[in-house]
């Protein structure tokens, strides 16, 4: 029994266990970063045939209605009450807070200059968990973080000529409760599926969405053209569930401020989205940037 033990711990499958589990964690939550990447674009096409309000609120219910079949289709039990306050946040930043706050500043503002929020996600969601669950990043870590961050603000900010708008409450306010969301969502999803995360934060949601759905759909008139209609399938099933489904997974796999740093990429790739989908300008800015970006990302994933 002794040699058997022994061989068992000597296992290479128990040795690469947790460094295949970690980067299968990276590979999560970079392609949530995707995902979350193209949501300014989708929401610029969708605000072509919808109001701000009936965007939201159309977008969450439809994601409700997806998260809430999934969990009735593989029987999922209730959460337990314990876990209800921690939904309820994660309802509050990434289901109704931030997609509201963003679409009222995009009505106004350019996704390059919306991209900003996005830019400096990483760092608010790294003290954010730093402040809620203890932890304790090194020097070095929060160094590249800030550097990292500076570039993508830098280079953001630049691309709107530097002008301070009135999107920029939104915008500043939906940084706060966003990185609050992903933060107690990360911590969820080390007792709970992340699909079950944000699956249950949207079906909790519901009793807010529907009504608001159907207020927002009465007052705002609607245009259904290809550009609204792809938008707001994609922000409702592709930002709204199956990227947060991977990127609470990714969280919970590698820690929530090394995931969080993978997001100083976002607004870069945002901006390449943009000028793509939506015809908008990129300097030559953009490949320096994106270096910049790329070594912060590294010497974060490194310490």
């Amino acid at each position: 029994m002794r040699v058997k033990s022994s061989a068992t711990a000597a296992s290479p499958i128990a040795v690469t266990a947790p460094g295949e589990r970690r980067l299968l964690g990276v590979g999560q939550a970079a392609l949530g970063v995707v995902a979350f990447s193209l949501t300014f674009p989708a929401t610029a096409w969708g605000l072509e045939g919808f109001g701000p309000w009936s965007l939201v609120a159309v977008r969450s219910v439809l994601a409700a209605l997806v998260a809430g079949g999934c969990l009735l289709a593989l029987r999922v039990p209730l959460p337990e009450r314990r876990h209800l306050p921690g939904l309820a946040v994660v309802g509050a930043g990434v289901v109704l807070g931030f997609p509201l706050l963003s679409t009222l500043a995009l009505e106004t503002s350019t996704t390059a200059h919306a991209a900003v929020v996005v830019g400096l996600l990483p760092l608010t969601t790294a003290l954010c968990s730093a402040l809620r669950m203890g932890t304790r990043p090194s020097r070095r870590f929060w160094l590249a973080a800030l550097t990292g961050a500076a570039a993508v603000l830098a280079f953001t900010v630049g691309q709107s000529g530097g002008a301070l708008t009135a999107a920029d409450a939104y915008l500043f306010a939906a940084l706060v409760v966003c990185a609050a969301g992903y933060t107690e969502g990360g911590r969820l999803a080390r007792v709970l599926p992340g699909w079950q995360v944000i699956g249950w934060a949207l079906v909790l949601c519901l009793p807010l969405t529907g009504p608001m759905a159907a207020l927002a759909l009465s007052h705002e008139p609607v245009h259904l053209t290809g550009h609204a209609v792809t938008g707001l399938l994609w922000v409702a099933v592709g930002s709204q569930f199956l990227g947060l489904v991977v990127w609470y997974r990714g969280m919970a796999a590698v820690g929530i401020p090394r995931a969080s740093q993978l997001q100083l990429a976002q607004p870069l790739l945002t901006l390449v989205w943009s000028a793509l989908l939506l015809g908008e300008h990129l300097t030559a800015a953009a490949p320096l940037t994106a270096v910049a970006v790329l070594v912060c990302i590294a010497v974060t994933q490194r310490s």
